[in-house]
């Protein structure tokens, strides 16, 4: 067995934070029903171009892999019967809506537990359940700026600027795993199930890490570095070589001798030198900087990784998507896999990085909409043709198509 498939997982999510976290459950072997609300078509993600057609685009296919789908309308009498039968079920309810939806919906651990006791509510929102911003819409861009990322992002004399990944939501969507499964962990060994109340406010913010730790204890004010420079660390940046860019980074001194010597500068690491010491490099920066910059453009980026990697030196080259994904240790780790589509044909995707066991983890494409209805409805609820049919005139899977 996988390592999650005893566990099954009725998801209300949509477009990235939300998907993206219980796609590595659904990698790691857990059953994510996912419910779609039919009324709009199901998840926007679906919808989301330049590459989408018919409910089928890419960006849901990056997100959803290993799932299941249900259209449900949890707004009618009927809808909200089968999602409390699949609760009775499961072992976590997740979502990613606003932080006062999960109320209002009854998605709550106090809402659902006389359903089943041991059932696990994991809801994800912008800003939290509680706290003055709860009923604000949470977008990653928004939290870039709020939490202060953008302030530290980009050139120095330059605009702020996010990261060009959506990366407030991939951590939410991982801190939201995190907490489900430790939720689950609890609700089994106690018996008793609970909430976790997970946002992306909260991620972004608790991601400061030591600037923001350094500021609350030293009154630290971090700021924008030239060239992505690392705030306390010289040098640990990009420079510009003679056909691009590289990043080259001494994290310890040992790697600072290496680099003087690779550079033809040995006495730059000296016992006397200015530059000796991790203190006396980021006093000197201004210097120091320069000096290396006028050096890496001498020569191509390739040959200055050719001559810095065997010594020793932590670097690596500024890669394009293209080429981060042509890298053959793209290849030695499995991170590209592939699944069949039936519009896309062979669909190439990124494996999840959560590794467990050695055995390769098996794929399935993402489910088109509402496809997995009569797996669900027969097979996980035992429900009978006669039922389906009246909870499908009742609306629970949204409007009926008109009879032809």
């Amino acid at each position: 067995m996988r390592p999650l498939e005893d566990i099954r997982i009725i998801s209300l999510e949509q477009y990235g934070a939300g998907p993206f976290g219980s796609l590595h459950l659904a990698d790691l072997g857990a059953e994510v029903i996912k419910i779609e609300e039919p009324r709009s078509g199901g998840d926007v993600g679906r919808y989301v171009p330049p590459y989408a057609d018919g409910g089928d685009s890419l960006f849901f296919e990056a997100f959803n892999r290993n799932k299941r789908s249900l259209s449900l309308d949890l707004a009618t009498p009927g809808g909200r019967e089968v999602f409390e039968d699949l609760v009775r079920g499961a072992d976590a309810v997740y979502s990613n809506l606003r932080g006062d939806v999960p109320r209002r919906m009854g998605l709550t651990y106090g809402a659902l537990k006389h359903l089943n006791p041991r059932i696990v509510c994991c809801s994800l929102t912008g800003f939290g359940m509680t706290g003055p911003r709860a009923a604000e819409p949470g977008y990653d861009y928004i939290l870039q700026g709020l939490a202060g990322w953008m302030d530290v992002t980009g050139e120095p004399e330059g605009p702020p600027a996010k990261s060009g990944l959506s990366m407030v939501d991939y951590s939410g969507g991982f801190v939201a795993a995190l907490a489900l499964m430790a939720g689950l962990h609890a609700a089994r060994r106690d018996g008793v199930g609970t909430d976790c109340d997970v946002s992306l406010y909260d991620t972004a913010v608790s991601l400061l890490t030591y600037p923001g730790v350094w500021h609350l204890n030293a009154g630290y004010t971090p700021a924008r570095t030239r060239h992505s420079a690392h705030p306390s660390l010289v040098p640990f940046q990009v420079f510009e070589t003679a056909d691009g860019w590289i990043v080259v980074g001494c994290a310890k001194e040992k790697f600072w001798r290496r680099l003087a010597e690779a550079v033809g500068r040995p006495e730059w690491a000296g016992p006397d030198s200015p530059y000796g010491t991790f203190a006396r490099r980021a006093e000197r920066a201004g210097e120091l900087l320069p000096l290396l910059e006028e050096i890496f453009r001498s020569r191509t980026a390739a040959r200055w990784l050719a001559l810095l990697t065997p010594a020793g030196v932590p670097c690596g080259p500024v890669n394009t998507v293209e080429q981060a994904l042509a890298e053959p240790h793209t290849a030695a780790r499995d991170l590209v896999v592939e699944t069949e589509h039936p519009r896309y044909g062979t669909l190439r995707n990124l494996a999840s990085p959560v590794r467990v066991g050695g055995e390769r983890p098996s794929y399935r494409r993402a489910p088109r909409r509402d496809e997995d209805a009569g797996y669900v409805l027969r097979e996980v609820l035992s429900y009978d043709a006669p039922r389906i049919a009246a909870l499908r005139r009742g609306g629970a899977f949204g409007p009926q198509e008109p009879a032809r």
